[in-house]
């Protein structure tokens, strides 16, 4: 019964090969997320990839890509944060639940427009915890994601990572999104038109290089020994995480990013569409 189940979750796995790939992208305020959409959206064109794009952060001042869905059209910021006497954070969170409440909606959009798309791209509000940790951001990833091949972009801001500490927190951030939503993950080094991200390479594969870097810091403050305690737990982290440098302002390294897309994109076929179907199959024999 448990292989007969196995083979029906694998078939229905590989029965869509040709679905279009949702790309959530994430990052935080200055990572130089808005800037990389605007060049995931011009990549996408120059390579005559379908595209639908969604703007899902109610607090952009401009988005800065052409959109088939944004949230600002259906949810005004401002007045949420006058209405309901919130601050910026409560305001884009009370927008994100208003606008859950009508994603069932967007959901028939693009379901409708599914078989003429190759791309799904999704930006994200630049308070990620306001997006990842949220009832609203589930529901959005989730709905996404039991749908479409998901993949979740993380975006980091390279010059600002050569220091180990920042560099450490990033990582524990990525961590922490990639066991909440438990979906393909790659982590995106941006702005390397600045400073490379060989460094970053070097200190997820090279355990030793990571450790070197933090005594050159000469810090013997409780931050440097915890960083340095929790390379340790992530050296496991790093071993099967996809990671690639790009620049959103050149636009150099975005063939690479799109291949590291595609390889996660198989992942959710071999992982999530089976824990995601088999999740459902207990729910219905429950009922």
């Amino acid at each position: 019964m448990e292989e007969a189940s196995a083979k029906e979750a694998t078939n229905s796995c590989e029965a869509k090969p040709s679905e279009p790939v949702a790309v959530l992208v994430i990052g935080m305020a200055g990572s130089g997320k808005s800037t990389l959409m605007r060049r995931i959206s011009a990549y996408l064109s120059e390579t005559k990839k379908r595209t639908y794009a969604l703007n899902l952060d109610p607090a952009v001042a401009k988005v800065s890509f052409g959109t088939n869905i944004d949230i600002q059209d259906t949810v005004n910021y401002k007045e949420v944060m006058k209405q309901y006497n919130l601050g910026p954070n409560g305001g884009i969170m009370t927008s994100l639940n208003l606008f859950a409440t009508r994603f069932d909606q967007v959901m028939q959009f693009m379901e409708a427009k599914k078989d003429s798309l190759d791309y799904i791209i999704a930006d994200t509000p630049g308070q990620i915890e306001v997006f990842t940790w949220s009832a609203s951001g589930t529901i959005i990833t989730e709905s996404i994601a039991s749908t479409f091949p998901t993949v979740l972009l993380y975006v980091i801001d390279t010059p600002r990572s050569v220091n180990p500490v920042t560099f450490m927190s990033n990582m524990l951030y990525a961590c922490s999104i990639l066991y909440k939503t438990k979906l393909p993950f790659v982590v995106v080094f941006n702005k390397t038109d600045v400073v490379s991200h060989e460094f970053a390479s070097q200190w997820m594969s090279d355990f030793e290089a990571f450790q070197e870097a933090l005594s050159a810091e000469k810090d013997d403050s409780y931050m440097s020994s915890l960083t340095r305690s929790m390379s340790l737990v992530l050296d496991e982290f790093y071993t099967n995480l996809r990671s690639v440098g790009v620049s959103a302002a050149t636009g150099k390294g975005m063939d690479k990013m799109f291949d590291a897309i595609q390889e996660a994109s198989k992942e959710y076929y071999e992982y999530y569409r089976p824990a995601l179907l088999k999740k459902k199959t207990v729910s219905e024999e429950a009922k």
